[in-house]
């Protein structure tokens, strides 16, 4: 989607993008849909394929090969309505764009140590820490509001912003975790045990706790849409962008997307369980104890289980683009009026992007290489290969095209893989339709 400018939607990943119009409008519910999801250690194959293998077997298999580095990412628009149009009249640079989306997303590291306790108990771990920060995520459902304004100085710069209004109808953040469990053996007591739990864990959630008391009746899933449209905590972002033409034929792209936060205000609850247990003696996993009520009273005791109602700010994931682009294949412009009032266009582009977005622990990067090609009048392809975190392989596939004033566009990701999606690490999609107005003489 980044600098394709054929979409009037890749302005919503640089305001500063050279696009032109008239005015333009999207196609209700349809003019942006957009999905993707990555797990940089595992696919949906490891677990899920019909081989013969045990599912428990399975999950040991993925943790096993899995690091507390790896991470499951989860993201999915739905543009509800958007909208521009041209100000100051025919020979203006400057435009105003407009709409509303709603956006979810899930950021996981894989919790290695807990996942390695759970699945497998302590007995084969004695005198190994199982770190509890590995606990590490942070889910949300949200819908924005946003307003935009870009305007080309002249041939060689285009500037833009765009103000954001977040409303979100669900949070979940558990990202500052800390503590350990260890389980030793004691010195000449090779059947007593000395085992450790300290304590720092923390899960914030807004808009979700209502749904875990035993008197809620209601629909989730209607509830938790009214709260993102009509009753959600509020929160602000802004975005930037530019373009700029070193020569005719080179540009260069730079902008920030969702520089913003939430301030979490309703149906707000974190659990917080803050301690240090010790236990000495046979079987730690307490499940052979002699009292094993009187074991985890002591344990309710020394890490209890608070439940607080504070306010709290989450901030939304940064990202940063940037692109350089050489075209070539100079047309006339008279043999394609679909990019506005130009002199000239090139029908080839090939360049570099990169990306950024900030994330608990470290940044998620990707650096793509892309050739564009205007196939026909109103008929372009982009055609991508991209080194992420996730693969080293991911080639993609986008088009737009315009039946006179209907353009719809489509792309994908990993189109290698689709012969067995299920073996991707990652997968994405966007498609819409809009209704892309120009002058007459354009």
């Amino acid at each position: 989607m980044y600098n394709f400018t054929s979409i009037p939607q890749s302005s919503l990943v640089n305001p500063g993008a050279d696009v032109s119009y008239k005015y333009y409008f999207g196609f209700p519910v349809l003019s942006g849909i957009s999905a993707n999801v990555g797990s940089s250690s595992f696919s949906a194959y490891d677990l899920f394929s019909n081989d013969g293998v045990d599912f428990n077997q399975k999950v040991r298999d993925v943790i096993n090969k899995s690091s507390s580095k790896d991470k499951v990412v989860t993201n999915q628009q739905l543009e509800i309505f958007s909208g521009g149009f041209r100000v100051g009249g025919r020979e203006s640079r400057s435009y105003i764009s407009f709409g509303l989306y709603q956006e979810f997303d899930f950021f996981m590291f894989v919790p290695k140590d807990l996942a390695l306790l759970a699945l497998n108990g302590n007995r084969d771990y004695i005198g190994k820490s199982f770190n509890l920060g590995d606990l590490n995520m942070k889910a949300e459902v949200l819908s924005v509001f946003h307003v935009g304004f870009h305007k080309k100085v002249n041939d060689k710069f285009v500037y833009g912003g765009r103000a954001k209004i977040y409303s979100s109808g669900a949070n979940a953040t558990s990202t500052k975790n800390s503590g350990y469990i260890y389980t030793g053996e004691q010195p000449g007591t090779p059947n007593l045990y000395n085992q450790i739990i300290s304590s720092n864990l923390e899960l914030k959630t807004s808009g979700l706790a209502r749904f875990t008391k035993d008197e809620y009746e209601g629909n989730v899933i209607r509830d938790i849409a009214h709260n993102t449209f009509f009753n959600g905590s509020l929160g602000f972002g802004v975005d930037a962008g530019i373009t700029y033409y070193i020569k005719d034929n080179l540009q260069f792209t730079a902008s920030v997307v969702d520089l913003g936060f939430v301030r979490q205000t309703k149906d707000i609850e974190t659990l917080t369980y803050k301690g240090t247990y010790q236990y000495n003696g046979a079987n730690p996993d307490f499940l052979g104890s002699d009292d094993p009520e009187n074991v985890f009273d002591e344990f309710d005791r020394a890490i209890p289980r608070d439940t607080l109602h504070n306010k709290y700010t989450t901030w939304r994931p940064t990202k940063i683009y940037s692109s350089i682009q050489y075209s070539f294949g100079e047309k006339r412009s008279d043999e394609c009026n679909c990019h506005g009032n130009v002199e000239k266009f090139y029908k080839n582009a090939a360049g570099l992007q990169v990306f950024g977005m900030s994330a608990p622990r470290e940044p998620l990067v990707a650096l793509t290489a892309f050739y564009r090609r205007n196939i026909f009048r109103k008929l372009d392809l982009k055609a991508t290969y991209t080194l992420d975190t996730f693969s080293n392989k991911n080639i993609g596939l986008g088009l737009s095209g315009a039946i006179g004033p209907v353009n719809i566009y489509a792309l994908v990701n990993n189109v290698l893989e689709y012969k067995d999606i299920s073996k991707a690490s990652s997968a994405a999609f966007q498609l819409g339709i809009n209704f892309v107005f120009q002058d007459r003489e354009d």
